[in-house]
């Protein structure tokens, strides 16, 4: 059965900018796993560190069940999230369990550090999936399947210097919006965060503000989420592209993005 990891930084960021892509994987007979790198623990201004990352914990778990997904647990702090290579082996570990087909992951350029360390050590582990020689913590086989790795729509829809940027592919997402936004609300305790710390008055409306907007960049989709494909070069023998393969007319390729790609080569 075909595999799909999910690979961010804290609990939620898989509901905000993942969890459509998942459903409807899922909805076509792929299995889900889903890993959040970091505990969460810096995400309150009202509990302490260790009594918001157990709850914070909870929460993901909980999510995870709404999607349907296997969780698996974290593995450092917030902004502890460093590219290391002890860290590289715990996130190859999980790799080589789950075996996916398709990664799924941040974009390389965020707004902040987590989510693009998250991004490197997601794209390195599914690197290494084929390198009996790597050694994993704890040790598991290497596996020897194409894997794609995707990268999310950054936070804001642009990089860290402003700039706006598009999607290579756009994945509609309304047929499953309402359970990814139940997913999403099961991360209770972040409602006052997100409201104190980044001035979002409902995490949930943001979450919907953004799904129309990366939509309205589809120029066909009501809720959409926006990827872009990793170059192949050591995941798979040849380039490939999975989810548009899995997903068909519930996907669109960005041909403005296709044509920029031209221009470069």
């Amino acid at each position: 059965m075909p595999t799909a990891l999910a690979i961010f930084a804290h609990p939620d960021d898989i509901e905000f900018v993942a969890a459509g892509t998942l459903l409807q994987l899922a909805r076509r007979g792929w299995t889900l796993h889903y890993l959040n790198l970091c505990s969460g623990n810096g995400g309150s201004v009202q509990m302490d560190s260790s009594t918001t990352a157990a709850t914070r914990l909870v929460e993901a778990q909980d999510a995870a069940r709404l999607l349907g997904a296997t969780f698996h647990r974290p593995i450092v702090d917030d902004l502890e999230l460093t590219y290391h290579v002890d860290t590289l082996r715990k996130v190859a570990s999980v790799v080589r369990e789950a075996q996916p087909g398709i990664v799924l992951t941040h974009s390389p350029q965020d707004y902040m550090e987590d989510h693009m360390n998250a991004a490197r050590l997601a794209a390195t582990a599914a690197f290494t999936h084929g390198i009996p020689n790597f050694r994993s913590d704890p040790p598991r086989d290497a596996y020897f399947h194409d894997v794609t790795v995707y990268h999310a729509m950054p936070h804001g829809l642009c990089d860290p210097l402003r700039q706006n940027l598009r999607a290579g592919l756009y994945v509609d997402t309304a047929a499953v919006h309402e359970r990814k936004r139940s997913a999403l609300a099961a991360h209770a305790c972040q409602k006052h965060w997100l409201d104190v710390s980044q001035g979002m008055d409902s995490y949930l409306v943001s979450m919907d503000e953004v799904s129309r907007a990366v939509g309205r960049l589809s120029g066909c989709f009501e809720h959409a989420e926006g990827w872009r494909r990793h170059l192949h070069f050591g995941f798979s023998s040849s380039e490939v592209d999975p989810l548009r393969e899995a997903l068909g007319e519930d996907c669109v390729v960005d041909e403005i993005y296709e044509a920029g790609l031209q221009l470069n080569s």
